[in-house]
């Protein structure tokens, strides 16, 4: 979408309103009714994302997708900017939150952070769009209050809680970021991981054989530990929480 005024001028990316965003609802028309909503685009925009990649996510796509012109999606959505805030906050309406914590707070962490690892799998353009999020919606903020709430008993003060979950979410993003960048790899290299696995392994016990990595010998002599991705994001999100508070 082509930019206006000194925004344009300028090229910088328009910081959004919160109020804007989230608070504005859309306005009834006379005559005819509205022939999309914001829900909608929103959802379209988010399919082609799945299918296509974020880049792929344009007003003009999205106004294809769903049959309209592309001017006519303007009226419901400003601008591309507002558009992924509420990409974001759509899936963040995926957490399946309960009414009350549980109690044990490390137990309800690691239940979040499994459901932040499969919501970023199901929409591998998430990761890398968390980053440029600017305001928080009211999926995202109900997310937030719960984990609030669920790290209550660890004692930490408020700010501390929010800082916490802000690292948590980091680790998360983070570690599906490389999971997602090691499979692309593994498709482009036209192997399969084990055959990968294997060439790696080769290599470093050469390396460690000339003695020059004392260290790393030692950390290659101990016993495999279980190479699945599910057992490695578990083991390190245990490292995660554990650090989080004393027993």
């Amino acid at each position: 979408m082509a930019r206006t005024g000194s925004a344009a001028q300028s090229g910088a990316r328009t910081g959004l309103d919160p109020e804007a965003v989230w608070s504005a609802t859309e306005r009834p028309r006379r005559g005819r009714p509205p022939a999309h909503s914001r829900a909608e685009i929103t959802a379209t925009a988010v399919a082609i994302a799945d299918a296509e990649g974020l880049a792929a996510v344009t007003m003009r796509a999205v106004a294809a997708r769903l049959g309209a012109g592309t001017m006519s999606l303007y009226s419901y959505v400003p601008n591309k900017e507002t558009l992924l805030e509420l990409m974001i906050d759509e899936v963040s309406g995926e957490h399946r939150l309960p009414t009350e914590p549980s109690g044990d707070w490390r137990s309800d962490l690691r239940r979040i952070a499994h459901e932040q690892r499969t919501i970023m799998r199901c929409h591998p353009w998430l990761p890398a769009a968390l980053p440029a999020r600017q305001t928080l919606g009211p999926n995202t903020l109900a997310v937030l209050d719960h984990v609030l709430a669920v790290m209550t008993p660890t004692g930490l003060d408020a700010q501390a809680r929010l800082e916490t979950f802000s690292l948590l979410t980091g680790f998360v993003t983070s570690h599906v970021s490389h999971e997602l960048a090691q499979e692309r790899m593994i498709e482009a290299a036209g192997r399969t991981p084990g055959e990968i696995l294997d060439a790696q392994t080769r290599y470093l016990r050469a390396a460690v054989a000339s003695g020059n990595y004392a260290h790393l010998g030692q950390a290659l002599a101990a016993p495999g530990a279980d190479q699945n991705p599910q057992a490695v994001f578990d083991r390190l999100l245990d490292r995660v929480i554990n650090g989080i508070a004393p027993e």
